[in-house]
């Protein structure tokens, strides 16, 4: 699998310091807004609330900015509207990109995301004109026993299982992320991540410069308050 964002395998993940805390907080934040919006504000009841829960404390949230979110998600707080947006471009190569925004202004964050592509010799992509090229799969990371998985993940609905020796990837069809991560922990795993990822049906090969380019604009991009996530499917290649 190839992707770029908080879980995946070639990661660009930077020390916490109090500006980047800080930006991380709002994006939490909103995270726990949405979910809260769509599934109500009782983490048992919704599932991706509560997710966004446990990813909130690893990143230590206060609550007091947990408890504002969800409110705000519920309606008892006002303050203006927030909506998800998928941008779809081509970065440098023309490798594919696909980036899940949070906004509470589409024209400020469809401004940000085109001048940051442009910048870094990509461009904007019609709507459906790269998200075919990827499947939303539930991807799941477990410090677990694979034997001990394999038969009860299976039933779960897991498609392919990967033990890289420290952990146990698992992905599966995007409906059953809920399903596969209470399976593995009903079965003793310590799921470290549970979240929907986009998987690129095919990895393409970049020259040396495009990637270095690429991974230089994934990581402006994911600096953008509105941006959660960003995905290509460039294939990225170690350095010597």
């Amino acid at each position: 699998m190839s992707g770029h964002s908080k879980w995946a395998n070639i990661k660009r993940k930077k020390a916490v310091v109090d500006a980047q805390r800080g930006q991380a907080f709002s994006k939490l934040a909103r995270e726990i807004t949405v979910a809260a919006r769509h599934g109500g504000g009782n983490p048992e009841a919704n599932f991706r609330l509560k997710a966004a829960l446990t990813k909130a404390k690893e990143y230590n949230l206060p609550q007091d900015n947990i408890e504002r979110a969800i409110q705000r998600g519920v309606g008892a707080v006002s303050d203006g509207a927030i909506e998800e947006i998928i941008y779809e471009g081509y970065g440098p190569g023309g490798a594919a990109l696909l980036l899940e925004c949070i906004s509470e202004n589409r024209n400020r964050t469809a401004g940000e995301v085109r001048h940051l592509l442009s910048r870094y010799g990509g461009r904007m992509g019609e709507a459906g004109s790269v998200v075919w090229q990827f499947d939303a799969k539930a991807v799941l990371r477990l410090t677990a026993d694979p034997e001990e998985m394999l038969e009860s993940l299976l039933e779960a609905g897991a498609e392919d299982l990967q033990d890289d020796g420290s952990q146990l990837l698992v992905l599966g069809p995007s409906q059953a992320l809920q399903q596969l991560t209470e399976t593995a922990a009903a079965n003793g795993a310590t799921v470290v991540a549970a979240e929907l990822e986009w998987i690129p049906q095919l990895e393409v090969d970049l020259a040396t410069d495009d990637q270095d380019s690429l991974l230089e604009l994934i990581e402006a991009l994911e600096e953008l308050d509105d941006v959660q996530a960003v995905w290509t499917n460039a294939k990225f290649t170690e350095s010597p």
